[in-house]
């Protein structure tokens, strides 16, 4: 039942304050949209202290004003783009966010815990309905909070008072089968980093046989929660190796390959284009500073823009998507 189908891309991650407001920032964005894409996932962060934290505060040396997120959301806007607003809490001492969390049994450190994060969405949630933000993400790949189902289903009551617009929730790979409040969100999102290669250079073929098992599993979780399906993070570097380990950002020693980061994109848009219940992809992710085209061959990152997978996208971006209203599937 595809009532609509995301050609996205993230954009904004992991800059620095200010950074969006900046004439290379624009040029960016300008160069994401000639790529076919017709969507962005806006995501930044905030910090809090550690993993045990209770408390998810406004960094004023570091985090994103909603001065700067008004003037990306407009700028995309004026583009023709459609936004998601993604805001996302990190640890600060340097763990991995799906380590937040506590003992089941420490009910006063889960109260205040969610608390402080249903404080951070409801901001950002009502800045995403005053700035026209067209979806909103709710949570990413929270693992060790993720079993804390009248939490989260609070905490989703509590952003529809005051965001119209539909709400995504995104899981991690492999940990999809964990979220029971799917059925709270309007579109189950996830971050498909999925190890479809065994060696550097692996075919693309091997690629689409190992997709084709993640289709299995995606299928299954569509079926139990009749909820769309979208690739809210997916994507790897242009290294040898990277779609052995796609969601890899630290192993930047590995030399340049951008065959198989094109074979990567190529794999997953031919198996999953034409499925009624897959919503598209936020491709991970797109600078807002980038590289000069002649340098492309220089940057192992997951940028792709002079690089093939950026060719292999425009390929398939332009292309129509049949959009099936529910009716029709009945």
């Amino acid at each position: 039942m595809k009532e609509f189908f995301i050609k996205g891309m993230t954009y904004g991650w992991n800059t620095t304050r200010g950074a969006y407001r900046s004439q290379e920032a624009v040029d960016s964005l300008k160069k994401l949209k000639e790529t076919g894409s017709e969507w962005i996932a806006l995501s930044f962060f905030t910090y809090q202290s550690s993993f045990s934290a209770t408390d998810i505060t406004f960094d004023y040396g570091f985090t994103m004003t909603d001065r700067d997120i008004e003037f990306a959301v407009k700028t995309a806007k004026d583009l023709g783009l459609k936004v998601c607003l993604k805001p996302v809490v990190n640890s600060k001492d340097g763990l991995w966010r799906a380590r937040i969390g506590f003992p089941d049994d420490a009910i006063d450190y889960w109260d205040r815990w969610f608390t402080s994060y249903t404080n951070f969405l409801l901001h950002y949630a009502e800045l995403a309905q005053e700035l026209g933000c067209d979806m909103f993400c709710v949570g990413c790949e929270m693992i060790n909070t993720e079993s804390k189902t009248t939490y989260w289903k609070e905490v989703i009551s509590k952003v529809r008072k005051v965001y119209n617009g539909p709400l995504i929730y995104n899981a991690n790979h492999g940990k999809e089968d964990g979220v029971e409040w799917f059925s709270d969100v309007d579109i189950i999102g996830t971050s498909a980093y999925y190890p479809v290669a065994s060696k550097a250079g692996d075919t693309e073929d091997t690629m689409i046989e190992n997709w084709l098992k993640v289709k299995e599993k995606m299928v299954a979780l569509h079926k139990k929660f009749n909820k769309p399906i979208l690739f809210v993070e997916i994507g790897c570097r242009s290294a040898a190796g990277c779609a052995t380990m796609p969601w890899d950002f630290e192993h930047t020693e590995l030399p340049f390959c951008e065959e198989e980061q094109a074979a990567f994109y190529s794999s997953v848009l031919k198996v999953f284009w034409n499925e009624p219940w897959f919503a598209g992809f936020f491709w991970w992710d797109w600078s807002t500073k980038l590289y000069a085209k002649e340098e492309a061959h220089k940057n192992v990152g997951f940028d792709i823009y002079g690089k093939k997978a950026e060719q292999v996208l425009k390929q398939w971006y332009s292309k129509d998507v049949k959009i099936v209203k529910e009716e029709e599937t009945a």
